[in-house]
């Protein structure tokens, strides 16, 4: 069934659990590696829609996953908005200019992503045109908050020093930032359909250390909105929204009534309880730990089956990560966990 993931996000019925993994085109698989250094260097493969569009593809060469992804990066937006960024490897992501003042925030361009972010555009038609509707292909942003953090603190944080001081003594300030990011990522996010993304994710990776005034307010609010207006616009009114909240448990509730299709969990949820809470709403993505697929062969298998035991009978699940998966796994125990998690799901 080659749109049982489109079907899930939609909770109707299912021959077996669809699955695809988060990073799922990266650093674990040695062909990708091979491609990263033809490319030269990590946004360099970004911006060439030839070889994105070739990694892609290269998981479901390897495994029998129910979804591809397109290969990019959350950042390209401010990357747009000309803060320079460069990423080192062993760093991380920089941006030159960061943005600590409302002066800054005023002075940020509003992005043409059919133009600016072209190369995105055409490796979605490249790789949905590969792909042939064998399976379907996910398009996704960064959420406004997340992009945020990056583009206050300069690159990645612990503390979130500026970002979060900005949000407490500055609030009006980071109001504008989220308005003009909810902008950009909804037409980025329209872009992409039109390109040929037939599902989209906003990866929310930070809102999680947020405390819940603050989430509702610089996270959820932004997310919503987005949901909002892609609903509203002809070219995305049709396609299902995944928002995923990494640390976001405790806000299932809240989430779920956003208006989106899909709820993404991280490991530290149970699917059973929040199937309880809000699956009557949402399909529901997720959710093993990524560290799982150190282990074993015969533990990868064993937690997928709990996993599906946990989330039960019916309709709804999308089986995934509750985050990427990491550098250093081995590609066999990927293979494992997509077949058990086929297999078992049957019954």
């Amino acid at each position: 069934m080659k749109n049982r993931y489109l079907r899930a996000l939609k909770r109707q019925p299912v021959d077996r659990t669809p699955i695809w993994i988060m990073r799922q085109a990266g650093r674990y698989l040695p062909e990708y590696r091979e491609v990263r250094k033809q490319a030269g260097d990590f946004l360099s493969l970004c911006k060439n829609p030839e070889l994105a569009c070739l990694v892609t593809l290269q998981p479901l060469e390897r495994f029998d996953l129910d979804a591809a992804i397109i290969f990019s990066d959350i950042l390209t937006i401010p990357d747009a908005m000309g803060l320079g960024l460069t990423l080192e490897e062993g760093v991380g992501p920089r941006f030159n200019s960061p943005l600590r003042t409302v002066a800054d925030i005023r002075k940020l361009p509003e992005v043409d992503a059919e133009t600016q972010l072209s190369y995105v555009m055409q490796a979605i038609a490249m790789a949905r045109h590969e792909l042939a509707d064998r399976v379907p292909l996910i398009g996704f942003s960064g959420s406004p908050w997340t992009l945020a953090t990056y583009m206050v603190e300069g690159g990645s944080s612990k503390e979130f020093r500026y970002v979060k001081g900005m949000m407490h003594d500055q609030p009006d300030s980071a109001d504008l930032l989220m308005q003009k990011l909810t902008r950009s990522v909804t037409d980025y996010l329209c872009a992409q359909v039109a390109a040929g993304a037939q599902s989209l994710m906003i990866f929310d990776t930070w809102g999680g250390v947020l405390a819940e005034p603050d989430y509702v307010r610089f996270s959820l609010e932004p997310m919503t909105r987005i949901v909002q207006n892609l609903k509203s616009r002809q070219v995305a009114s049709n396609i299902p929204i995944t928002l995923f909240t990494k640390g976001g448990g405790n806000w299932l509730e809240m989430i779920a009534t956003s208006g989106c299709d899909a709820v993404g969990l991280d490991w530290t949820v149970s699917l059973a309880s929040a199937r309880s809470r809000v699956g009557h709403l949402v399909a529901l993505q997720g959710n093993m730990d990524p560290t799982v697929l150190y282990a074993s062969e015969d533990k990868v298998a064993s937690e997928a089956i709990r996993i599906l035991d946990d989330y039960g009978e019916g309709d709804g699940h999308v089986f995934n990560l509750g985050h990427g998966i990491h550098p250093g796994i081995e590609p066999d125990r990927v293979r494992v966990l997509v077949d058990t998690v086929h297999r078992e799901s049957i019954r």
